[in-house]
């Protein structure tokens, strides 16, 4: 196979990215590295991440703003799937990865490189999703995975970067492992690996501790186009805005915690700490607004699709056969989920208590026991019976 010769290299500007840049070059014959920082609005300051790339060996150094491009292409379409994995996470980090493979396959082109490099470790998911989602992109791109393979531990990873006069880290590093983006952080290791153990509030950040949260309810009207959140209150807000001012407003009231026990990909159960204040919200609004204006049995069979949509973001097929014919029956269940939800937050709770949609199902007069009522009593009689047939029939022998 030969080696490669020029690499871009996923970095984050920690330790592992940090010391892939000498050892692709020292032990695998790379010559050139090329290092992307992907702003998914995690909120480092990514000018100096730039710069510690180019310090630790790095041929260039690319920063590349995909904020906008993460919530419209990305988040979105998971709203508009209600996508909770097991039912509880919203995937924050899942639906990062495929925007960054595809990130590093269009610099790969773009500077003619012939292979990608991560610093993911052997035990997660993201080794999966991103190696897959290159594949899919590229199937001729050679994939380098250093961390997988180098068995270093912690202090001879760092020990290793000295020797190429990489910068340590000067405060000892947090005994968690931290993913952040717009769409919320992901926390474990340290305590957190003790699954009997409460989760110590330092780790939050996000959202507030019960006891810190307003002594009086605030409510949020959230709008829908297409099933696409488009405003909030009243007033419309572009996709980076609405999830950063949703994430706050979610945030203060103390909404957005999870705490579980997850299953991986790699077949190992890990206790998961997930702060999502706004797409918590969004999802819990958006379904909600689905059961006014989408038929029963749409409603239901969508359900199971959730299901399967969820675990394909999470085992890393994003950009698979199956994903987009689900993204083709999920879109044209949205084009009447239009409409209003109004959410009440306080002391943890996120409520829906109001809903409104032009292209409402639910029709006061039928519903109603009031003198308006204009539902065919009779009606219901002959319909019993047609019903109740092969139940009759079935208990009589």
């Amino acid at each position: 196979m030969g080696h490669a010769k020029k690499v871009v290299l996923a970095y984050s500007g920690g330790v592992d990215t940090s010391v892939c840049i000498p050892y692709l070059k020292q032990e695998s014959g790379v010559e050139q590295v090329i290092t992307l920082a992907v702003d998914l609005g995690q909120g480092d300051e990514l000018e100096p991440v730039r710069e510690k790339a180019l310090k630790s060996g790095a041929s260039e150094s690319l920063v590349v703003d995909v904020k906008d491009n993460f919530i419209k292409d990305y988040a979105f379409p998971a709203i508009q799937a209600n996508a909770l994995y097991e039912q509880r996470y919203p995937l924050g980090t899942a639906l990062a990865r495929p925007l960054i493979a595809k990130v590093l396959v269009e610099t790969a082109a773009k500077y003619g490189a012939d292979a990608i490099a991560h610093g993911c470790t052997g035990k997660g998911n993201d080794q999966v999703r991103f190696d897959v989602s290159i594949a899919a992109l590229n199937p001729d791109l050679k994939i380098l995975a250093p961390a997988r393979e180098w068995g270093m531990s912690r202090e001879e990873t760092i020990a290793y970067g000295e020797r190429f006069s990489i910068p340590v880290p000067v405060k000892k590093s947090s005994p968690y492992s931290i993913d952040k983006n717009l769409l919320g952080r992901s926390i474990e290791a340290g305590i957190l690996e003790d699954p009997t153990v409460e989760p110590p509030e330092e780790i939050y950040e996000m959202t507030k501790a019960i006891a810190d949260t307003p002594n009086e309810a605030e409510y949020v009207d959230i709008g829908f186009t297409g099933g696409i959140p488009t405003s909030l209150n009243g007033n419309a807000k572009n996709p980076v805005q609405l999830i950063e001012e949703l994430n706050q407003l979610v945030g203060n009231h103390g909404v957005g915690r999870i705490d579980m026990i997850e299953n991986r990909l790699v077949g190992i159960k890990s206790r998961e700490i997930y702060e999502s204040p706004a797409m918590l919200v969004l999802i819990q609004a958006h379904r909600d607004l689905e059961s006014l204006s989408l038929p029963a049995d749409v409603t239901h069979y969508k359900r199971g699709i959730q299901e399967t949509y969820s675990q394909i973001v999470y085992n890393g097929l994003w950009y698979s056969p199956l994903k987009g014919a689900l993204d083709a029956f999920i879109q044209q269940t949205q084009e009447r989920v239009t409409g209003r939800v109004t959410v009440k937050l306080f002391k943890g709770n996120a409520t829906i208590v109001g809903r409104d949609s032009q292209y409402s199902l639910y029709t006061p007069d039928l519903a109603t026991y009031g003198a308006d009522d204009k539902f065919d009593h009779k009606a219901a009689e002959g319909f019993i019976y047609v019903w109740g047939l092969p139940t009759r029939i079935w208990a009589q022998h």
